[in-house]
């Protein structure tokens, strides 16, 4: 019976590990970006210069993310899907995002459940 008891407490926990953390939603101010250029080309992959680029890598389906003074959130869900479809319009501006912030490996994540241009 001990046994028994054991394996499931060591099962529960393997399973409490391989769950994500709850992921409170959050509102975060910044720049919808292409994470790559934003992550090589640091300040020349940002802002209305890098417009053009941006939106050609966002509408190939390319990782798209808010850069904020501290970090680069990777934009994910109903938002990034079909290749960023409802992310377009954002492309290059500044927006307030809410969703729930996630982080693995060091990649900050945010689900999108509401985006608009700041003001």
């Amino acid at each position: 019976m001990r046994n028994v008891i054991s394996m499931v407490a060591g099962a529960a926990f393997v399973a409490a590990l391989a769950m994500p953390a709850f992921a409170a939603d959050m509102t975060i101010k910044g720049e919808v970006v292409d994470i790559a250029c934003a992550t090589d080309k640091k300040d020349a992959g940002k802002g209305d210069a890098h417009a053009a680029c941006a939106m050609s890598c966002a509408k190939r389906g390319q990782p798209v993310g808010l850069l904020t003074a501290d970090a680069i959130y990777t934009l994910t869900g109903d938002y990034a899907a079909n290749k960023n479809a409802k992310l377009l319009d954002f492309v290059a501006k500044t927006v307030t995002v809410t969703g729930a912030v996630t982080e693995k490996d060091g990649v900050k994540s945010i689900n999108v459940k509401t985006i608009a241009v700041a003001k």
